[in-house]
């Protein structure tokens, strides 16, 4: 339709939530299908979170807020970043959104001029280019490839840097591939950035809290205290406390940015919702303890299905270090023809054959930005994990 901005000529709709819409589609047609598509825990909210917000409707905290979030909650967010990465931040240097999509896309629309680049390590999570491109900017992707663990080095970031580049726009441990990088790896990278002081860090620390083995996890103001003043640290609820539908989201970073991120939110959504607010002051305030417990659950599950799609007839799946995802390679599988006769011309081909003949959901690389690939969420039970690595295994075995 010619009223419609050309912008959206520069984007395209989210190729996770597509999967997930055409997967609970097919099961309400009667389908047997297994979801691997959605990136959200399969258990619920804690009980104390959820008997807050009950808490905060029947005291009537149920009106506008601070635009950019309620002052207790901002101490919470405070007292979080000081307690677990140990960075100093003031509650005006805090903002919080609704859900870190927004926080992100608050920070780049905040920033970015024409022709303004952000560099983006691939695998990606599917919003960030084309929130990039929204915004006006350019992404910049820099590949990591699997024998690398899906991480970067110092000498493709460093070759990546150009007069243009506004922000580094990082992820760790990472959506897709899983992939963390140690405090080694990240000082390598920072040691990069402390020699471009144009480029800014967009640290989204997302999946903190699910990090397996002896992996432990750091973020680059941590690392590099040297980059604290141009360093956007993103967080929020929503993996760790199971609070994926509250949409809380939040940030801390130098004041001037705050502001101005205030300042879109403003025009936008105004303040995320009261009750999701108060609830996210007893999730940081209040026990930790079921966070343990859950990433062992999810450190159990990744074992599983990297061992069953690793026994997968033309795939290869590397062991993460954190998240709930694992992102396997299937170069073996492309140009093979599938037992309905389906040609696998490329990942995006695997995936649909995959959902189509074994009602397996799962979404494909090329919207991560690396291929040949598909990634798995292993956010739901042991049980439809094991029948959908089996039905994979069958799948695969079928190729000729």
């Amino acid at each position: 339709m010619t009223f419609l901005s050309a912008t959206l000529d520069r984007v395209k709709p989210s190729p996770t939530i597509a999967v997930t819409t055409k997967a609970a589609e097919l099961k309400a047609a009667g389908r047997d299908i297994i979801a691997l598509g959605a990136g959200e825990p399969d258990f619920d909210t804690p009980q104390n979170i959820k008997d807050a917000a009950i808490k905060a409707i029947n005291e009537g905290k149920t009106k506008y807020t601070a635009v950019d979030g309620i002052p207790e909650l901002k101490k919470a967010i405070c007292a979080k970043f000081k307690r677990e990465n140990g960075l100093g931040y003031e509650p005006a240097q805090v903002t919080v959104g609704t859900g870190g999509k927004q926080v992100l896309y608050n920070a780049l629309m905040a920033t970015l001029n024409p022709g303004d680049e952000v560099i983006i390590p691939a695998p990606y999570w599917v919003s960030y280019p084309d929130m990039v491109l929204l915004a006006g900017g350019e992404p910049i992707v820099i590949e990591g490839a699997m024998d690398k663990g899906y991480k970067i080095s110092a000498a493709q970031l460093e070759a990546a840097i150009t007069p243009k580049t506004k922000w580094f726009l990082f992820n760790s441990p990472s959506n897709p591939t899983g992939a963390g990088y140690s405090w080694d790896e990240l000082k390598a990278l920072t040691d990069v950035l402390m020699r471009h002081p144009q480029v800014w860090v967009m640290s989204d620390d997302m999946y903190e809290h699910l990090v397996f083995d002896d992996f432990k996890f750091c973020t680059p103001a941590q690392v590099e205290p040297g980059l604290y003043d141009r360093t956007l640290t993103v967080n929020g609820v929503s993996k760790a406390y199971a609070m994926t539908g509250w949409r809380i989201g939040y940030a801390a970073g130098p004041v001037p940015l705050i502001k101005a991120m205030g300042k879109i939110q403003s025009q936008s959504t105004s303040n995320p919702s009261s009750i999701s607010q108060w609830a996210a002051v007893e999730a940081l305030n209040g026990v930790q303890d079921y966070i343990e417990s859950n990433k062992a659950l999810f450190q159990r599950r990744r074992d599983l299905v990297v061992s069953m799609l690793n026994q997968a007839k033309g795939v290869t799946c590397p062991r993460p270090e954190g998240a709930f995802y694992v992102y396997p390679d299937i170069s073996a599988c492309i140009g093979k023809t599938s037992a309905a006769g389906t040609l696998i011309e490329n990942d995006e081909a695997f995936a649909t054959a995959l959902l189509e003949e074994t009602g397996v959901a799962v979404v494909f690389g090329a919207a991560f930005g690396l291929s040949p690939n598909f990634r798995v969420s292993y956010a739901t039970s042991d049980e439809a994990l094991t029948e959908a690595c089996a039905r994979i295994q069958t799948f695969c075995a079928g190729l000729k």
